[in-house]
């Protein structure tokens, strides 16, 4: 893998050299880990302007101290002292003493204290915003990354697969949001993805609703939004279920609605596509139905070492999707003191050549009284 992590900082790095910067200062704790192969507490990379000169900066380690994935064993490391100030302070001083007139970093991540910090430490280095250059190295994944990502769909399917087979009525959603992320654990996932969302009755078909103390009863809409951690990929699923009883027609008539809606969005996930077009496809579907106003405000998202990662399935969005990027398609409708639906897979996207869509969560999609 070292070569892998290598390979992204080399264009990291031609990308902050055409920009007119000597290096780069990465601070965001995902970007990190994908340059690095790991993210310790507080560490921070400087891409030099060649390889050798790249470094991982840390605090000193804490007995016992989680690392965030498994670190590039061939990257340099540098630790400092306990009370060394700052790492990112300790990346612009080297980056100056190493002769760079210019320094790359992440404004968007950096607080306006820390980064007038970083002008102060190296006088005379220019500091220029990286922007989201490397989040945009991270849209198209490769095939390790989507193994992960696979993987952790896997897991998530288990989880609520599992929690379908027990006896629902009488449980809150805090205890079933509980119970599915340690489900998730028992099958090897590293954590949540995210918080799990477990909505029902009027709750349900709300996007990240948090789970209450309300207990499910028959009849009730039960909405669940889950995904699994593996090895710092992070996928998500959510499914809508009635409990107990035959689905009332109203619940029929929405249920059917938003599984068109979903469906449509995910036959027009393609390279090319529009990230608007791809939102449009769904939200014409609801608008149709009469719930412009009561549905979701995006389509879907992208996914990976971050659980909301570009590109973003919005009306407003600009861009189009390339092959091998992993992205949810989420539409829902929420009728307020109703509840409503919401479905969510993660997908691929693939060419048409390779078979279309590669659908990485496979629970049923039908509407199922439990």
């Amino acid at each position: 893998m070292s070569q892998v992590y290598a390979d992204r900082r080399v264009r990291l790095r031609d990308r902050v050299a055409a920009a007119g910067s000597a290096a780069a200062l990465v601070s965001r704790p995902a970007n990190v880990r994908y340059l690095a192969g790991g993210a310790p507490p507080g560490a921070v990379l400087l891409v030099g302007p060649e390889p050798g000169a790249d470094v991982l900066i840390r605090p000193t380690a804490v007995e016992g101290e989680p690392v965030d994935g498994r670190l590039d064993e061939l990257l340099r490391q540098q630790q400092l002292p306990l009370g060394g100030g700052d790492p990112a302070v300790a990346a612009a001083e080297l980056a100056r003493r190493s002769g760079a007139d210019g320094l790359a970093v992440e404004e968007h991540d950096l607080t306006v204290a820390r980064h007038r910090t970083l002008g102060a430490a190296a006088p005379g280095l220019r500091l220029a915003d990286l922007s989201c250059a490397v989040e945009q190295l991270r849209v198209v994944k490769d095939e390790d990354e989507i193994g992960c990502l696979r993987i952790a769909a896997e897991i998530a399917d288990q989880a609520l697969g599992e929690l379908l087979e027990s006896i629902l009525v009488g449980r809150t959603e805090r205890h079933l949001a509980l119970e599915l992320e340690r489900r998730l654990v028992d099958h090897g996932a590293d954590g949540a993805a995210f918080p799990t969302s477990v909505a029902t009755g009027p709750h349900s078909g709300r996007r990240g609703h948090r789970p209450t103390d309300r207990r499910v009863e028959e009849g009730d809409f039960l909405s669940v939004c889950l995904g699994a951690d593996y090895r710092g990929y992070r996928c998500e699923i959510g499914r809508t279920f009635v409990i107990g009883t035959a689905p009332a027609d109203w619940q029929i008539e929405l249920y059917e609605l938003v599984f068109a809606a979903q469906r449509a969005g995910r036959e027009a996930l393609m390279p090319g596509a529009e990230y608007r077009d791809v939102d449009r496809a769904a939200r014409q579907i609801l608008d149709a139905g009469g719930h412009a106003a009561t549905a979701v405000p995006l389509t879907g998202h992208g996914v990976g070492l971050e659980i909301d990662e570009d590109p973003q399935l919005s009306p407003s969005a600009m861009g189009k999707l390339d092959a091998c990027v992993p992205v949810t398609v989420e539409p829902g409708v929420h009728l307020p003191g109703r509840g409503g639906v919401r479905i969510d897979d993660t997908l691929v996207v693939r060419q048409e050549a390779d078979g279309g869509p590669e659908l990485l969560t496979i629970t049923t999609k039908e509407l199922l009284a439990l």
